[in-house]
């Protein structure tokens, strides 16, 4: 750690960048000397007055960047604006492309979305967060951390919020301008009540900023999103990359990513180069996360063997025959469709549970989203049989919808499949991923002509 943070230190000060360090006082007294030493003859690199303990999800990693910032200010009364990094982020443009882009965007960069109404939280505890007041750490104290808050709920302690603030979340990882520091810091000396509200608030680290650049900085003036590129897993953890990551990165509309490997010697050498070089034309298409979810998802789609609530459901009706079309070039099955409606009069219906804007009857509500649809398949499909009274319906689906298949396969009617076979060209590839949104406008070859096996394997598959 000591080591990644004099590289960084030295890189973007190469560059004409300030840094102001706060270090962990937790850390052991070595390393933070270590740091001291390498610098200490850098005019560009100044450290907070006071170190503290930070501790995940308390108002120690505030008071931590607030150090910071007010060590920045002072000493660097040249810079201009102030972007909060940590150990292990690392630039993915040049410093000539984002001095350019912060001079050409005036305005503060930091997500900001309401507390209350917006799901930026996705799990735990919400407005408890603010309500109650914190003083242990729910992952090192978890039996104080919950018990403190049920006795205070038990005697109806809950507080209020200032009544002048509206509080936002957003990442933690922001760029304002010197004026909005300087406001802030300026708050943070007259408004002591809001002061003591967030020192005892949950994960602060998501609210102060966010809420204060809100409230004292005119709307138009704030971009709410982050310049730092980075990602969670399906487990909400944060993604880590790696020496392969390179192209995806620098392809990125943000100017720094996090979280860099350690190990990643390779790939932190290379955006360290990257940094001072000059003259670059970066081709952005932003995939990074949709191409992400897409290739780890590979590999682990589930499998079942017991019986879904849905397939207890009354049948379709032995008397009836459903006609299922399958077809990954959707073009090609609407084509067959539209032919097959002139040739039998059948009703036949297309992609209902691929596409939203599908054209169907008004059945009560049921009909009005992919997810009803496809957790309501087989009431949904009697339905249509009812509607239309017929005892023949084509309906067409993507072969992706293997479980659809398999339900409607088990049911007493008669269903017949009818597989229309294509070729897949490269083209045709390309295209799909960009519909899909794995590729860009933007996208290098190079990148494409990586990704278009693992495309052309899932379809097959």
């Amino acid at each position: 750690m000591p080591t990644a943070i004099v590289q960084q230190a030295r890189r973007l000060t190469a560059a004409g960048d300030y840094m102001a360090i706060h270090f962990d006082a937790r850390v052991k007294p070595e390393h933070f000397k270590a740091i001291r030493d390498a610098l200490a003859d850098n005019p560009n690199v100044t450290f907070a007055k006071k170190r503290i303990k930070c501790g995940w999800g308390e108002w120690s990693l505030v008071q931590a960047s607030l150090y910071a910032v007010e060590a920045a200010v002072v000493a660097f009364p040249r810079a201009t604006h102030f972007y909060m990094l940590s150990g292990d982020c690392m630039a993915i443009k040049t410093a000539e492309y984002t001095h350019r882009f912060l001079d050409d965007h005036d305005c503060d960069f930091i997500e900001s979305f309401d507390f209350f109404e917006s799901d930026w939280i996705k799990t735990g505890i919400k407005e408890e967060r603010l309500i109650y007041r914190h003083w242990f750490n729910e992952r090192t104290q978890k039996q104080r951390f919950y018990t403190s808050m049920e006795w205070q709920q038990r005697l109806g302690l809950k507080r209020n919020i200032p009544d002048d603030i509206q509080v936002m979340i957003g990442s933690q990882w922001w760029c304002l301008r010197r004026r909005t520091i300087e406001w802030i810091l300026d708050f943070t000396k007259k408004r002591k009540d809001v002061m003591r509200f967030f020192r005892t608030t949950w994960i602060p680290d998501e609210t102060f900023f966010q809420t204060l650049v809100s409230h004292l900085v005119p709307e138009n003036e704030i971009q709410r999103r982050t310049l730092t590129f980075l990602m969670f897993s399906d487990y909400g953890m944060p993604v880590t990359f790696y020496n392969d990551h390179y192209n995806l990165l620098l392809s990125q509309d943000f100017l720094f990513a996090r979280k860099i490997s350690p190990e990643a010697t390779e790939l932190r050498a290379r955006l360290g180069k990257l940094y001072a070089s000059t003259g670059i034309d970066f081709q952005v298409s932003n995939e990074g996360r949709s191409l992400h979810r897409f290739l780890t998802g590979r590999g682990r789609i589930g499998r079942r063997f017991a019986t879904r609530f849905w397939e207890t459901e009354s049948s379709l009706g032995r008397e009836r025959e459903l006609m299922i079309v399958v077809c990954k070039k959707w073009h090609v099955a609407k084509r067959f469709l539209e032919e097959a409606r002139k040739a039998t009069n059948v009703p036949a219906i297309e992609y209902l549970f691929n596409e939203e804007n599908t054209p169907l009857p008004d059945l009560g509500d049921i009909q009005r989203t992919l997810e009803k649809r496809t957790r309501h398949r087989r009431a949904l499909m009697r339905m249509l049989f009812d509607y239309y009274d017929t005892d023949r319906l084509i309906v067409c689906m993507d072969p992706a919808n293997l479980d659809l298949m398999h339900d409607f396969f088990s049911d007493r009617s008669v269903t017949r499949m009818l597989e229309i076979v294509c070729t897949f060209t490269d083209s045709y590839l390309s295209g799909h991923a960009m519909r899909v949104g794995l590729a860009g406008e933007r996208t290098s070859k190079s990148a494409l002509e990586r990704l278009l096996p693992t495309i052309r394997n899932d379809i097959h598959y």
